[in-house]
């Protein structure tokens, strides 16, 4: 499994939110492509990077922070926010991004994401975020009457590199991953998933871990900052080099 250390922008700095809720935001670093180079010293073989103002504004806003991302570090990285045609798409990919996480987009446009992964092998994955098991889309400010199951289903033969499951009521809160959804959701397609939303400790991982699913990944982003779960003992962790 891969650790996927989250970076979430919102006026050009890191921050982190409780439940989606863009007034309840801490601001953990003004300096983004330093606080990604730690994570890349510290052995993570990945970032995670949220456009979160682009989420809700439906374009991406905070291209300078991810532009000195991607100069800063080696490693690859996926961004969703706000990313929601083929030209956007091309952008990032052509300045350095590894992939692109489709969320509201594929609720609405699913053809635009199978589109969008026959033109780029590997480097689309699909970002659903969901409130008790329905799809929440807008920067997760809508919530739609599709299941979480159903929208992945759509892109099972789509060529879709992964899918972000996130538990919106999780996300932020440090109470722990929605692990049985989680390996519901993986179990239940051939798609690698990648979990995503209160993964606040050690014991989360090994959780998510030995849960029973081919988990791709853990994406975790407030607990790293805190210090609750320490970086490079987790990469190791889930790499299976060293025990929890």
């Amino acid at each position: 499994m891969i650790l996927y250390p989250a970076i979430d922008l919102k006026d050009g700095n890191c921050v982190r939110l409780f439940k989606g809720e863009m007034d309840q935001a801490t601001v953990f670093s003004d300096d983004p492509a330093a606080q990604a180079l730690e994570f890349q010293k510290a052995g993570c073989d990945w970032l995670h990077l949220v456009d979160l103002n682009g989420a809700f504004a439906g374009a991406p806003v905070n291209d300078a922070p991810v532009e000195a991302i991607l100069k800063a570090c080696d490693i690859p990285a996926q961004l969703g926010g706000g990313i929601r045609d083929i030209a956007t798409i091309e952008r990032w990919l052509d300045k350095g991004l590894a992939r692109v996480i489709l969320g509201t987009v594929a609720v609405r446009d699913p053809d635009l994401v199978k589109q969008a992964a026959r033109l780029f092998p590997g480097k689309v994955a699909v970002g659903i975020d969901a409130r008790d098991g329905m799809v929440a889309v807008e920067g997760w400010a809508e919530t739609t009457d599709t299941t979480a199951l159903d929208l992945a289903r759509k892109f099972e033969d789509a060529g879709v590199a992964a899918i972000i499951y996130t538990d919106i009521d999780r996300d932020g809160a440090m109470q722990g991953p929605n692990v049985a959804a989680t390996a519901a959701l993986a179990n239940a397609v051939s798609i690698p998933v990648i979990a995503s939303g209160g993964v606040s400790s050690m014991d989360d991982l090994a959780a998510l871990k030995d849960c029973g699913a081919p988990l791709d990944g853990a994406i975790s982003g407030r607990a790293l900052y805190d210090g609750a779960i320490d970086v490079a003992k987790a990469a190791a962790f889930l790499k299976g080099e060293q025990d929890a």
